[in-house]
């Protein structure tokens, strides 16, 4: 019987001998291998008492065997739960609550205070570590290596993906196999992407960008997959001669081009660079340009919608900007509060509809009537602007939005002229309670290594570049921006912290 993302992505390599992973140590594993060790565990799950439809929760280090567990949560009809692993108990304890899961994959040395949060809430208590060994490992062991793959239709869940909670509580986005897999395929074609292609992956699999991204796409063009634990940055100068494309974060971007060894000649043969999950300085696209010859790819996307938009494969790809809506992806920019749509070149809401978008929030139809649109239109929470050719300008979130004096300040903006001051290596500004104002402009700057940052030369050099009522009345410098794992800068972290810079 068919199963969607499975029929698609791991069924057609179950005789295939070429390398699928190549690991740490220079082992590696073919993908017939990994099919295999996909069956082992959809029969433990089932052994555990999984059904179709249920969640499972994993919060393990990133190996190949916990990847295969994706595998295999897709084979046997399961909901793949993937958590962040930095995550506390605390937050555990609600994912799995608010999940309802029926399985808890952790890693054995979390077994002590995940334990107890397992038995809770009726969950089965499993281990991985990073080396892929534990209890469910063991109990795979013993299954066999065909499994009688479970019947999912298009718009049957896959995984439950779930916000950052910043403001509220986390919502959990419902991904289908349509979701996952027509933004997939969609890629695969973008960016040109075949069996000869060999991804330097050090992205977590916790996130849309390592897992439903820079997996599914090796998977679907039969690609190959260096598999890195994390960034490491003696491990990509080590690897980037043996790969052809890379997906990452700005800060593996920057951080490569920290070190004097990035050179043409590493990167010569080379066919993409990718970066997304955060905005990319302009100033590191044209520096990675100039050291290395590549001019790096920057896409849009979201938990709740995959990839939405993409710099194009052949054409400028646009410092500033992610490109043009992807295939199949409708995008506008209305007001806000009418939902009016607006011309090309204004700043307004970014919404969006097609077949990347989630089903909407797990057990919240509040908020899933709060995210769209009669017309089906998802509202982002992203201010953004299309320009007049097409491409799509982020200036930041909604939520970041600094309203003084009832003017609308748009933080993007503001940073960019900062950005581009002497010292200054990158900022961040917000908004933090003003008596009179509202809110008054606070930029928050991180110096360059060996620079010192003087905030009454910056403030007098930006004094010409914007209007008045958008120029900070606030600078503090700090040795870096606080950021999530995927690389976005936590500005509510920023505005906790400077919430009484204009205090009497």
């Amino acid at each position: 019987m068919a199963n969607v993302l499975y029929d698609a992505l791991f069924a057609p390599h179950a005789q295939n001998d070429r390398d699928f992973l190549i690991l740490p140590d220079g082992s590696t594993l073919a993908y017939h291998a990994f099919v295999a060790e996909i069956a082992r565990l959809a029969g433990a799950l089932v052994a555990l008492g999984v059904e179709p439809g249920d969640r499972v929760v994993v919060q393990t280090p990133k190996s190949a065997r916990a990847l295969a567990l994706y595998g295999a949560c897709v084979q046997s009809g399961a909901v793949l739960l993937p958590l962040n692993t930095a995550y506390t108990a605390a937050e555990v304890d609600y994912f799995v609550g608010d999940a309802q899961a029926r399985v808890l994959v952790c890693d054995p040395a979390a077994v002590e205070r995940l334990g107890p949060i397992a038995e809770e809430h009726g969950a089965i208590l499993q281990t991985l570590d990073a080396a892929g060994e534990g209890s469910l490992a063991a109990l795979a062991a013993d299954q066999p290596a065909r499994f009688e793959t479970v019947a999912r239709d298009a718009d049957d869940l896959a995984a439950l993906l779930y916000t950052s909670g910043t403001t509220g509580r986390s919502k959990g986005a419902m991904l289908t196999h349509a979701n996952l897999l027509s933004n997939t395929e969609v890629l695969v074609d973008a960016w040109r992407f075949g069996a000869d292609d060999v991804l330097l992956h050090a992205l977590p699999i916790f996130h849309t960008h390592g897992l439903f991204v820079a997996t599914n796409i090796s998977l679907l063009a039969g690609g190959s997959m260096i598999l890195l634990p994390g960034f490491d940055l003696e491990a990509m100068l080590r690897w980037l001669p043996k790969a052809t494309t890379m997906m990452g974060v700005p800060t593996f971007y920057t951080r490569l081009l920290d070190d004097p060894r990035l050179r043409p000649e590493l990167v010569g043969h080379f066919r993409l660079f990718v970066s997304g999950s955060a905005p990319l300085l302009a100033e590191t696209h044209v520096e990675f340009e100039a050291r290395t010859g590549h001019r790096i790819l920057e896409r849009y996307g979201m938990t709740e919608t995959n990839m939405n938009t993409s710099n194009p494969y052949e054409g400028e790809r646009r410092a500033g900007t992610v490109g043009p809506p992807l295939p199949g992806v409708s995008l506008r920019v209305v007001d806000p509060e009418t939902g009016a749509a607006l011309p090309r070149g204004e700043i307004g809401m970014i919404e969006l509809t097609g077949p990347n978008v989630c089903q909407g929030y797990w057990r919240m139809p509040e908020k899933t009537a709060e995210a769209f649109r009669p017309d089906g239109y998802f509202i982002t929470g992203d201010l953004g602007c299309i320009e007049e050719d097409g491409y799509v300008r982020i200036v930041g979130r909604g939520k970041d939005l600094v309203i003084s004096g009832g003017f609308n300040i748009y933080p993007k903006e503001v940073e960019l002229l900062l950005d581009e001051q002497p010292g200054v290596l990158e900022s961040a500004v917000i908004g933090a309670p003003h008596p009179d104002l509202g809110e008054g402009v606070v930029a928050v700057l991180v110096p360059r290594a060996g620079a010192s940052l003087d905030a009454e030369a910056i403030a007098a050099s930006v004094r010409d570049g914007i209007a008045r009522f958008k120029q900070p009345r606030r600078y503090y410098v700090v040795d870096e921006l606080p950021r999530n794992t995927m690389g976005k800068v936590q500005k509510n972290l920023l505005r906790e912290r400077f919430s009484d810079a204009f205090a009497r």
